[in-house]
């Protein structure tokens, strides 16, 4: 078993990564967009080129990042005085000659903010043979990056890191939450959050448990979590970091049916996980069976895959690919699909919001594999603002700023084929609409009512002015809910 660091060496440690200047926008500029790149598709070949004259900061990228053996003397330079005793506790093995990373240490950063982040190792660099012990604790991936992007960033006064893994997330909840809880069922994953929450002097509060038992009775205002979502028979030897040990999607239907009694009035809950899609049944009804009646629901899927597809990427990453026992093992996992009428995996987000006093609740269930704008919290919280907007005749609502309309036809034809509004910011829907409704929104200036705008169309088009507001009040109010039209600030 890879051992823990221990928590007392942080100090040290961020002293010297703080003195190399070990950042993220350091290793860009050391490595390139070229080399970066490759390192992104697990090749170090590129990166060992860009970083050969032995500074401090290419040794520790060497080290650390390309998981390369390093001269002791230069190890000694870029970590002076610590050689010895990250040895010894457990994240270097050094010999007189040569050190080597046992432990990732890697800059993260956000928009804002820098940290560091110790994991395991990266399996599979140059393609090399992967082995993950059942404990592997993951460092930063792109569901962890994911969900960071996700969450909304309001001050709070507690947050919840369900399932921590090494802690990505509560760094990011430490800067606007005055108290961060974290749990996880992998103790190495706790030893390792506690080493990370000390190496970037943050306070967590950890907690070893599974799904919401560490913290039963306990309400939050926000809640965060990549819980382990790998859909499978949970029959093979269990990864604990992407397998729940329950099958199919059901600890992410735990989570979602379990997250209203944990959250306090107007708290949000961010996952970031994976659903089965059934051949009997739409995927949005299947989730909307999950969602309760107290909480705004905005689930938006971003990818789907098919049984072969996804079960040769998990096999995969298990190491799997063309050792002992995988053809028998991606046959059982297919036959198991199968028998549960599984014709593919959706992956997406589910924001729920605790909605405390408001007469009504809003759910939205997105099929969106479209691009969107990162981070994309922001649109979440304000898609749940728009759906609890009154709107009537005497609104007066604003086209919002980004919306663009786009027309289609044949050249030199007297009207358009469609007419498209599209966002270019947030979550960048696009929606067809008709002629009426885009003078709705085209006229929609701030200024003006609804019902004067219904009035003028009315005239203009020589349409029964009662009709016409019976049949586009409904659409103004879709087109703010989407976040097409907004209410006009008042006073300007």
């Amino acid at each position: 078993m890879t051992p823990v660091p221990d928590p007392g060496l942080a100090p040290r440690l961020r002293e010297a990564l703080t003195s190399t200047e070990y950042t993220v926008d350091a290793v860009d500029e050391l490595l390139g967009a070229t080399a970066r790149a490759a390192l992104d598709r697990h090749e170090t070949t590129p990166a060992l080129r860009r970083t050969a004259d032995r500074s401090p900061l290419a040794t520790l990228v060497r080290m650390f990042l390309l998981q390369a053996p390093v001269r002791r003397a230069d190890a000694d330079r870029a970590l002076p005085g610590l050689v010895d005793a990250l040895a010894t506790g457990g994240m270097l093995l050094a010999s007189a000659d040569e050190v080597r990373a046992i432990l990732d240490c890697r800059p993260y950063a956000d928009e804002s903010q820098g940290w560091w982040v110790v994991s395991d190792l990266t399996p599979g660099l140059d393609g090399q043979p992967i082995r993950v012990d059942p404990d592997h604790v993951l460092g930063v991936t792109p569901a962890s990056t994911s969900l960071a992007q996700l969450t909304i960033r309001q001050e709070v006064s507690r947050a919840l890191d369900l399932g921590t893994g090494c802690g990505v997330q509560s760094l990011h909840l430490s800067t606007h939450a005055r108290n961060v809880v974290a749990t996880d069922v992998n103790a190495r994953a706790l030893a390792i959050t506690a080493f990370n929450a000390a190496l970037n002097q943050i306070r967590v509060e950890l907690r070893d448990g599974s799904l919401w038992d560490p913290v039963a009775d306990e309400t939050f205002d926000l809640v965060t979590t990549n819980p382990p979502f790998v859909i499978s028979p949970a029959t093979d030897p269990r990864l604990v970091y992407r397998d729940s040990g329950l099958p199919g999607d059901k600890v992410v239907e735990a989570i979602v049916r379990g997250a209203p009694e944990h959250l306090a009035d107007n708290g949000w809950c961010h996952v970031v996980a994976n659903w089965t899609i059934r051949d009997d049944l739409s995927w949005d009804e299947r989730l909307a069976d999950w969602l309760t009646a107290d909480c705004d629901a905005l689930v938006v899927q971003r990818d789907v895959l098919d049984p072969p597809s996804y079960v040769e990427l998990w096999l995969k990453d298990a190491g799997r690919h063309g050792g002992p026992g995988y053809l028998e093992a991606y046959d059982a996992w297919l036959g198991w699909f199968d028998e549960h009428r599984i014709a593919g995996v959706g992956f997406g987000w589910i924001n729920l919001r605790k909605c405390g006093a408001a007469p009504r609740t809003a759910r939205e269930l997105l099929d969106h594999p479209f691009a969107v704008e990162q981070p994309v919290a922001p649109a979440v919280e304000a898609w749940a603002a728009a759906q609890h907007v009154e709107i009537d005749e005497d609104s007066r609502l604003s086209l919002r700023v980004d919306v663009v309309q786009e027309t289609h036809g044949d050249p030199g034809a007297e009207h358009p084929e469609t007419i498209v509004l599209r966002q270019r910011r947030g979550l960048c829907r696009a929606r067809q609409v008709d002629t009426v409704e885009a003078a709705l929104a085209g006229a929609s200036d701030g200024e003006l009512t609804v019902g004067q705008i219904l009035d003028a169309l009315a005239l203009l088009l020589d349409r029964d002015r009662g009709g016409l507001a019976a049949s586009y009040l409904p659409a103004v109010r879709s087109l703010v809910r989407d976040g097409f039209l907004a209410p006009a600030r008042r006073g300007g």
